[in-house]
């Protein structure tokens, strides 16, 4: 398969399995606290991980580990937090769009910190799709909107992460394979995250025992072994042969998938998100027809 279909069949990939981690968030919270979802998805796709990619550990040169530990931090572990955290108040769809913002903060951060240049075409590409984004916050806002807006910023702050992380896999772990950069993460996570969970309250016998909290259990379990841990290696390996934006642009088509979703579990969708979800797409298409990726 040559590099460019690859790009796109990973992008189309991740955007399914990611699309339908919200819903899978939503499901998780009837029975667990945010902190015991955001902890029990780390934990799980931790133990996936190791078990699948220990051997490449070695791999990761001595030095490389200290970036290793700040890509698991940002684009990993307080994002799963974040996320549930906002999931209590925010429905699964508009937490999808408001994790669009991910190519246009990439963008931005890597102009400001990491001097990464953009085209023309591709900053209008970018727009579009925020517009797209946009749009369909309004849209939502009409039928889903949160009495607690704080929660709403809950995802902003993750995709700030997000874009962040995205740059520094593509400058400091360019050279490091995919799984290697994924278990290191998870290696380095683990313990805080079992920490997290055991303060949560997660193994107490009247919790174990119950049959709701149980269900919940099964939903995080999907969405740590599929939409965390196998999707956290194809989305490293789509960071390192693509460009930070044409992977982050995954985000444009989430919000897609985790719409239809919420339409299967009742909640409400309407033709404005159909219309914005098309820009959505358009925007992709702009921002990476023919770019390249540059530094100074």
């Amino acid at each position: 398969m040559q590099r460019i279909e690859k790009k796109w069949f990973y992008l189309i990939g991740l955007s399914i399995v990611w699309g339908s981690s919200f819903i899978l968030i939503k499901k998780g919270l009837v029975g667990l606290s945010p902190l015991q979802l955001g902890a029990l998805r780390t934990c799980l796709a931790a133990l996936f991980i190791l078990i699948i990619g220990y051997k490449s550990l070695k791999k990761i040169p001595a030095n490389k580990w200290k970036w290793i530990a700040l890509s698991a931090s940002l684009g990993t572990f307080f994002p799963a937090f974040l996320f549930a955290f906002a999931e209590t108040e925010v429905d699964s769809g508009i937490v999808s769009i408001l994790n669009s913002t991910v190519p246009i903060l990439a963008l931005i951060i890597g102009f400001l910190v990491f001097e990464v240049r953009s085209t023309k075409q591709q900053t209008i590409g970018v727009f579009i799709g925020l517009i797209g984004s946009t749009a369909l916050i309004l849209s939502g806002a009409e039928v889903g909107e949160s009495k607690h807006l704080i929660y709403a910023v809950l995802p902003l702050v993750a995709t700030t992460m997000y874009a962040t992380n995205v740059h520094l896999i593509k400058r400091h772990l360019q050279e490091v394979p995919a799984l290697s950069i994924t278990t290191g993460c998870f290696v380095v996570l683990f313990f805080p995250a079992l920490l997290v969970l055991a303060y949560s309250g997660f193994f107490s016998k009247e919790l174990l025992v119950n049959e709701t909290m149980q269900t919940s259990v099964f939903y995080i379990m999907i969405l740590a072994l599929i939409g965390t841990s196998i999707a956290k290696i194809l989305f490293n390996k789509l960071v390192q042969i693509s460009t930070p934006v044409f992977a982050t642009s995954v985000t444009y088509l989430i919000p897609v998938v985790a719409l239809m979703w919420g339409l299967l579990d009742g909640e409400v969708f309407n033709g404005w998100q159909v219309i914005s979800g098309v820009v959505i797409l358009l925007g992709v298409f702009l921002a990476n027809k023919k770019r390249k990726y540059k530094m100074n």
